[in-house]
């Protein structure tokens, strides 16, 4: 590929130059030339007026991809129960088939795990592929992604979605090589593109400094993986759909693993993604003893607490506490958030909540831009306050605090 200077045409306005990202432009003689730094990006293509900047490049060609159809949804599932994040992609899905006209299909792979196919049409899907084999008993990489990978050549679907968990995280970039599409991690937001017709993948990007949107027009299945907790969960009673038996082609000896012992971690009594409250804290606490003036106000709400990376990192929480870009993403009713400043990164986990009330002494703190109620002052100073006033209420009308976690 050569892209060239036409002199003739070229008046020297210096736009290619501010264009160019890589400086591989310069004036002579009040004429543009190109330098050995051009990465041939087009980027000074785009901004000549003049047409004096030319290529011989051809534009690439979309192929035909008329032949996929659906919108597909791994069904993640542990120990026969599917996964929650699932069954928020399905909702997902069920709102972009509605633009594309496309079915919803879930994947359900496992053994002995038929009787969740139920779960699935009633949350969104119209086809269910279910691929049942002692080998899929467990999770394991290779033989998950060699059987999606026959599913995907087999019936050609348009988008693949998969939620953003540990066990989608290992699998998806598997799959996507095998099938040779691309994938965007870790997506916030999906949409149809009106005018192409196409997906639309928002992801963070630069630390959770930009949002960035991408697209994949030259190759399918259009696969994205979705942090749980961004999308809401739409259960639709009674839904029937078709159920189509895959027998996958697994052997042992090309899996390459074995699974010779199953350790459960312990549960806790935390449940972020599924709390209808959350009090949250950050750096403004100070310190662990800030802890002590916010537990009763959690208890008396009957919430979970939470915090930013700032609060995990000087172990005042633990991780699988975490809000925010780098860590859980949620949707309460109510999230409550104490002495955190309110960056992006942070925002990112918990702008779905439906009432945002930010307690912060810095009158200008980003978390006031996106709170739907905001408390300027020491919240060593307004937090017991607040406790005091809804225990009070609690006991005028004669209700009891609420469990902890509910």
């Amino acid at each position: 590929m050569t892209v060239w200077v036409e002199i003739d045409l070229c008046d020297g306005c210096r736009r290619c130059l501010q264009a160019c990202p890589y400086d591989a432009l310069e004036l002579k003689d009040d004429k543009a030339t190109i330098g050995d730094r051009c990465t041939y990006c087009g980027a000074c293509i785009a901004v000549c007026r003049n047409n004096a900047i030319q290529t011989d490049a051809k534009p690439r060609q979309v192929p035909d991809f008329s032949d996929h159809q659906g919108i597909w949804v791994f069904a993640e599932q542990h120990d026969g129960q599917v996964h929650r994040v699932s069954m928020e992609l399905l909702g997902k899905a069920r709102e972009l088939s509605q633009t594309l006209n496309q079915e919803v299909a879930a994947l359900l792979l496992g053994h002995r795990v038929a009787d969740q196919a139920a779960t699935l049409f009633e949350h969104g899907a119209d086809k269910i592929y279910l691929a049942d084999h002692e080998a899929l008993g467990a999770y394991r990489t290779l033989a998950y992604a060699s059987v999606m990978a026959e599913l995907v050549h087999t019936y050609r679907p348009n988008i693949l979605l998969m939620g953003a968990t540990v066990n989608g995280r290992d699998l998806a970039p598997r799959v996507s090589r095998r099938v040779g599409a691309g994938l965007t991690a870790d997506c916030t937001a999906l949409s149809i593109d009106p005018d192409e017709g196409i997906l639309l993948q928002t992801r963070p990007a630069f630390g959770g400094n930009v949002m960035a949107t991408i697209a994949n027009r030259y190759s399918r299945p259009q696969m994205a993986t979705v942090r749980p907790g961004v999308m809401e969960v739409c259960p639709s009673s009674g839904r029937q759909g078709t159920l189509v038996t895959h027998r996958p082609l697994l052997d042992e000896a090309q899996i390459g693993t074995e699974l010779l012992e199953r350790i459960k971690q312990a549960k806790t009594a935390c449940s972020l993604p599924e709390a209808k409250t959350i009090v949250s804290i950050g750096r403004g606490i100070g310190d662990v003893s800030g802890l002590d003036v916010l537990r009763p106000l959690a208890k008396a709400l009957g919430a979970e607490i939470a915090g930013t990376r700032v609060a995990v990192e000087q172990g005042w929480i633990p991780p699988e506490n975490q809000i925010g870009q780098t860590g859980l993403t949620v949707r309460p009713d109510l999230y409550i958030a104490c002495g955190i400043s309110g960056a992006i990164q942070h925002r990112a986990g918990m702008m779905d909540a439906r009432f945002i009330v930010a307690i912060n002494k810095d009158p200008r703190a980003p978390i006031f831009q996106v709170a739907d109620w905001g408390i300027v002052g020491d919240l060593y100073d307004v937090v017991p306050e607040v406790t005091r006033q809804l225990l009070e209420m609690q006991s005028s009308r004669g209700l009891t605090c609420a469990p902890e976690g509910t």
